[in-house]
C-alpha cells in the first residue's frame, strides 16, 4: 500500500497537467464534483477518505498506463 499523498491540491494540479483535462474532467473520472475538484486545488478542503482512495486508484491507472508519471 502507497503511503497517502500529503499535498493533495499539488497532486491534483500535476495530475491535470500531465493527462492535459480540465478539472470538470477529473471530477467526472472521481466521482465528484467539479467545485469539489476545484477546492481541492486551492487549498480550500481537503479530499476525504473516499475521494482519496478514488483519487489514488485513479493516479494508479493512469501510471500503469504509461500516461502519468508521478514521484
Amino acid at each position: 500500500m502507497k503511503p497517502i499523498h500529503p499535498d493533495y491540491a499539488a497532486l491534483a494540479k500535476e495530475v491535470r497537467r500531465q493527462l492535459a483535462i480540465s478539472q470538470e474532467d477529473l471530477a467526472r473520472e472521481l466521482g465528484v464534483s467539479y467545485a469539489t475538484v476545484n477546492r481541492w486545488e486551492n487549498a480550500q478542503a481537503k479530499p476525504s477518505k473516499l475521494a482519496r482512495a478514488q483519487l489514488d486508484a485513479f493516479c494508479d491507472r493512469m501510471t500503469a498506463q504509461g500516461m502519468l508519471e508521478l514521484p
